[in-house]
């Protein structure tokens, strides 16, 4: 079947990116914003998005429904719409793009193919935007891909990854431990040094023998109180994925900790419209220091 119209569960920062750059590309976009914040309505609408009033709604309308949502909510939705799925008989292919693990992209597909329909795993590696010129890369898995792969080259990339469902969730999984995980890192580097009054000395050692490295982490940690409590619900379920092939979890269980840290700072309530571009490493290592929960 050809794929006309998109719908997005549910369209946030990059959900709305995605849906709008598919838009450019001659697919309608369909999103359900009941209940959904002023800013997530506000950019979704300004992506070109169709609102429409229900669940039941989408699934008729869509021949294709991504998910891209937080990851503590992804199994959650797949049984919320197979229970929509059954009880209106439209069926359109379900592709989870969330970060969740294997396990958990296994159980969402279990929901989706127990009420008839076709179930994708799939995974983002690039974004949110801007995307510097990059674009997002859809990696996916399972018997029935075609739904994904006619998307391929329309202001995104679609790689399959093999026939078995946990695949392209697994491949997310180890790309965001590897950036995600570094990045809570180097935060916690940054809140032990100013915890330990070393913070100026940490920084001249720091632009004297791995300068790019420091300038790095002063742009890589700027905005992670913003996506922190989305981050918090990833390192969970990377930390069940490694621990589910052997791997301790223990460095994302710590990673965890880091991001519930900086999702309780005042910080956390910026948007990426609103982030402070001038605020500098101290000052944002100073109110990570003072939420630390021994202060």
């Amino acid at each position: 079947m050809k794929v006309q119209t998109i719908a997005i569960i549910s369209p946030g920062e990059l959900g709305s990116a995605v849906g709008g750059v598919l838009k450019e590309h001659g697919f309608g976009a369909v999103a359900c914003l009941s209940g959904r914040s002023a800013l997530t309505r506000e950019r979704a609408l300004a992506a070109g998005f169709r609102d429409v009033p229900a669940l039941e709604v989408l699934l008729e309308e869509a021949d294709l429904v991504l998910s891209i949502m937080p990851p503590a909510d992804a199994v959650e939705m797949a049984r919320e719409v197979a229970a929509a799925m059954e009880a209106t008989g439209h069926r359109p292919a379900y592709v989870d793009c969330n970060a969740i693990s294997p396990d958990s992209s296994r159980e969402a597909g279990k929901f989706i193919t127990g009420a008839g329909g076709v179930y994708i795993d799939g995974g983002i590696i690039v974004g949110p935007p801007p995307w510097e010129g990059r674009v997002p890369v859809f990696y996916v898995s399972g018997e029935e891909t075609d739904p994904m792969t006619q998307l391929e080259g329309k202001g995104i990339s679609v790689r399959v990854v093999g026939s078995e469902i946990g695949r392209a969730s697994g491949l997310k999984m180890c790309s965001a431990a590897l950036r995600k995980g570094t990045l809570a890192l180097q935060t916690a580097v940054l809140i032990a040094a100013e915890a330990m009054g070393l913070t100026e000395e940490f920084e001249k050692e720091m632009l004297g023998s791995r300068e790019a490295l420091y300038r790095q982490m002063e742009s890589g940690t700027r905005r992670l109180p913003s996506v922190a409590a989305r981050y918090v619900g990833e390192m969970e379920e990377i930390a069940a994925a490694f621990s589910s092939v052997g791997v301790t979890p223990k460095f994302h269980q710590g990673a965890y900790e880091v991001y519930r840290l900086l999702a309780g700072t005042p910080y956390a309530s910026e948007t990426p419209e609103t982030i402070d571009g001038g605020r500098t490493l101290k000052q944002a290592a100073q109110t990570y220091a003072n939420h630390l929960p021994m202060k």
